[in-house]
């Protein structure tokens, strides 16, 4: 599956706001998750498993990754 020309890419919340740090991500994938570096728009994106990028999501958000 490649991303979707067409749907919108969002910044992530976690991005950092100096623009040095900005991951985007698509929505309203069934099956896997593009993510690129909005640094890089025209650059590739990783597509990851919905199923692990929805455990990447919740352990950043328990703060499991944290260093």
């Amino acid at each position: 599956m490649t991303e979707r020309t067409n749907l919108p890419w969002r910044k992530s919340s976690y991005s950092s706001p100096d623009k040095d740090s900005c991951l985007e991500v698509q929505d309203h994938h069934p099956t896997s998750v593009p993510v690129r570096d909005s640094k890089v728009p025209g650059g590739p994106s990783l597509l990851i498993p919905a199923a692990g990028w929805a455990s990447f999501v919740d352990a950043v958000k328990r703060g499991a990754l944290s260093p």
